[in-house]
């Protein structure tokens, strides 16, 4: 005896429009595979475009955009001018940074949310501070809204920065810039 309803049964077999998605998502697997080997295993200092963002500036060590094997991360050195900051922006992904060269502090606006009939996001009035220098690494969690400064009067900064793009194909790519740094 089956549990299965009949007319279910009827229903998943009804007439509908036909798409190749499986077949296109085949062939699209394969072109990948066949240029992969192409991409660049090493990258280097001068394949790294450096960029002026409403984040500051930056030099893109791994982009999506980069012809590179890398899938995963998106990594970038951020230069942090003597006694400036960053902009301030939040994401999905969380965030590491490596502090290269100099010292500072980060502010960290925690977010609270929600999901009640949709998702409300809130973050903390008041942000955390945490100092940083040479050498150490800071993590960043997800959608917490954040900002580098530079507490040294005349030397740069230098952090290198790494987060995950696998949250944008999961739906979820959401990045927003709420404070540009000074100059851009």
């Amino acid at each position: 005896m089956s549990l299965i309803d009949p007319r279910e049964r009827a229903a998943a077999k009804a007439p509908t429009y036909t798409v190749d998605f499986y077949a296109e998502a085949l062939k699209a697997s394969a072109a990948f595979r066949d240029q992969y080997d192409s991409r660049m295993n090493v990258v280097k200092a001068s394949e790294m475009p450096f960029e002026r963002s409403p984040n500051g500036l930056i030099k893109h060590i791994i982009n999506e955009k980069m012809n590179t094997k890398e899938c995963c991360l998106d990594i970038y050195m951020q230069f942090i001018p003597g006694g400036k900051a960053s902009g301030k922006h939040r994401h999905l992904s969380e965030e590491v940074f490596y502090v290269v060269e100099g010292e500072g502090y980060d502010l960290h606006w925690d977010v609270r949310f929600d999901c009640h009939d949709k998702m409300e996001f809130e973050w903390e009035a008041e942000p955390k501070k945490f100092e940083w220098k040479t050498g150490d690494f800071v993590y960043i969690p997800p959608y917490c809204a954040h900002k580098h400064f530079n507490s040294h009067a005349s030397n740069e900064a230098r952090i290198i920065s790494v987060t995950s793009r696998i949250v944008k194909p999961m739906g979820f790519d959401w990045f927003e810039q709420i404070e540009n740094a000074e100059g851009f």
